[in-house]
C-alpha cells in the first residue's frame, strides 16, 4: 500500500513538472513570435519611410526649377535682384513622427541641412545643387581633408551623417500672428513704423527654418497659406547652427566667390556663409579691416547722402531712423567695420544673399549674421580678398 501511494505521488509530481515545461515552452514561443513580429513590423515601417518621401506618409513632388524672378532695381536701396532658379518643391525626408535612426543624407536638401548644422551654409535651404551649395560642399571637404570636388559623393555623405531627424513640427502661436504687419514701401513710411517685422507667416517660418519660402510650401502641401490660424502644425527643417565653442581669430571675405569664412586661432574653419557684395567695384574695399562694434537687432540710420541715385532720398534731404526688426535694411545684426559706412549685416531678403549685390556692405542671411556676431569681437581682423 505504501509503495502504491508513493508511486501515485511520483506520478503526480511528474505531471506537474511536464505541465510546467509545457507552459514554459508555450510562453517562449509566444515571446519569440512577438519579438519577430515587432522586428518585422519596424522593418516594414522603416522600409516604407525610406522608399518614398512623405508628409504624414504622403508623397510630395521632386524639385522643379522656377526662373520667373524678374530683374528689379530698388531706387532707395540700390539693390539688384537677378533672375535665378529656385526650387518650387523639394524631396521630403521621413516625417517627424517616425522614430529616427542615424543615416546618410538622402538628397540635396538633407545634405544642405547637414552642412548648416556644421556651420557651413549653402544659403537658404532649397534642395537645389547650385553654385552656393557647391561652394559649401567644397569648404566642408577642405575642412574634412576630403577630395575637393564640390560634389556630394559617398565620402562626403558619410561625414554629413544625420544624427537627428531632418524635420520637426512647429505649432503656430498667437504671438507669431501678432507680429505680422505690412512693410512700408518707402523710407519715410518705414521710419514711422515701430518695428519692421515679418509681413506674412511663411516669411517668418522660412527664417525659422533657414529656408527658401518655396521649400516651406513643399514641406507643407496641404496648408492654406492665406489663412494660417494659431495652433496650425507646420513641418520645418530641423536646422540649427553648431554651438559657439571658440571665437574667430580671422574673418576672410572672397569677393569673386561671394563667400565669408571665419577661422579660429589654429586656422580651423568655424563658419562658411554666402555673402553679397557691393554692386559697384569702387564700393568694394580690399585689404584688412577691423571689427569696431557688434549690435543685435539694430536701428538703421538712413542717410540720404549715401543714396545720391535715389530721387526719394533727394526729396527727404535729412537722415531718418528705421526701427529694428528682421525687415530692417541691415536685418537682425550689424557688425561695424573700421571703414566709415561699412559693415557686415543681415538682410530682409535672405534667399537673395550671394545672388544680389549690395550698396556697399557685406550682407548675410539673418541667422548667419547673428551667428557671426557671436564669433567676432571688437578688434577681430577682416581680410577682404579679390
Amino acid at each position: 500500500m505504501r509503495f502504491y501511494t508513493r508511486y501515485r505521488e511520483q506520478q503526480a509530481k511528474q505531471k506537474v513538472t511536464l505541465r510546467l515545461y509545457w507552459l514554459l515552452a508555450v510562453a517562449s514561443l509566444a515571446v519569440g513570435g512577438w519579438l519577430l513580429w515587432e522586428s518585422r513590423n519596424r522593418e516594414l515601417v522603416e522600409s516604407a519611410v525610406s522608399s518614398r518621401p512623405a508628409h504624414q506618409i504622403q508623397p510630395v513632388a521632386l524639385p522643379i526649377l522656377d526662373r520667373s524672378f524678374a530683374t528689379n532695381v530698388s531706387n532707395s536701396g540700390g539693390l539688384v535682384r537677378t533672375s535665378v532658379p529656385i526650387a518650387t518643391s523639394v524631396i521630403i525626408a521621413s516625417p517627424p513622427s517616425v522614430v529616427f535612426s542615424p543615416r546618410l543624407p538622402r538628397n540635396i536638401y538633407e545634405a544642405q541641412l547637414a552642412l548648416a548644422r556644421r556651420g557651413v551654409s549653402s544659403g537658404s535651404l532649397d534642395g537645389v545643387m547650385g553654385y552656393q551649395t557647391r561652394m559649401a560642399v567644397r569648404a566642408f571637404q577642405t575642412k574634412e581633408h576630403l577630395a575637393v570636388t564640390g560634389e556630394i559623393d559617398l565620402a562626403t555623405k558619410q561625414r554629413l551623417r544625420l544624427i537627428e531627424p531632418p524635420e520637426k513640427i512647429y505649432v503656430v502661436t498667437t504671438n507669431d500672428l501678432a507680429r505680422l504687419q505690412p512693410l512700408g514701401t518707402n523710407w519715410l513710411v518705414k521710419s514711422l513704423q515701430k518695428r519692421l517685422d515679418y509681413e506674412n507667416i511663411i516669411e517668418l517660418l522660412a527664417e525659422m527654418g533657414q529656408s527658401h519660402p518655396n521649400l516651406i510650401r513643399s514641406l507643407n502641401p496641404s496648408v492654406n497659406w492665406t489663412n494660417v490660424a494659431a495652433g496650425t502644425s507646420i513641418i520645418l527643417p530641423n536646422v540649427h547652427l553648431p554651438p559657439v565653442r571658440s571665437r574667430a581669430a580671422l574673418v576672410r571675405i572672397r569677393l569673386t566667390d561671394k563667400i565669408l569664412q571665419a577661422f579660429d586661432s589654429e586656422n580651423q574653419l568655424l563658419a562658411h556663409f554666402p555673402c553679397s557684395i557691393a554692386r559697384r567695384i569702387e564700393k568694394r574695399p580690399l585689404g584688412q579691416l577691423v571689427v569696431e562694434g557688434v549690435a543685435l537687432n539694430p536701428t538703421y540710420r538712413f542717410d540720404p547722402n549715401n543714396f545720391p541715385e535715389s530721387a526719394e532720398a533727394r526729396r527727404i534731404g535729412h537722415p531718418l531712423s528705421i526701427a529694428p526688426g528682421p525687415n530692417n535694411p541691415v536685418g537682425a545684426a550689424w557688425i561695424r567695420l573700421d571703414r566709415p559706412g561699412y559693415g557686415i549685416h543681415g538682410t530682409p531678403r535672405p534667399e537673395d544673399v550671394g545672388r544680389t549685390e549690395s550698396h556697399g556692405c557685406f550682407r548675410l542671411a539673418n541667422w548667419n549674421a547673428r551667428y557671426l556676431a557671436q564669433l567676432v569681437r571688437v578688434g577681430t581682423p577682416v581680410i577682404v580678398e579679390p
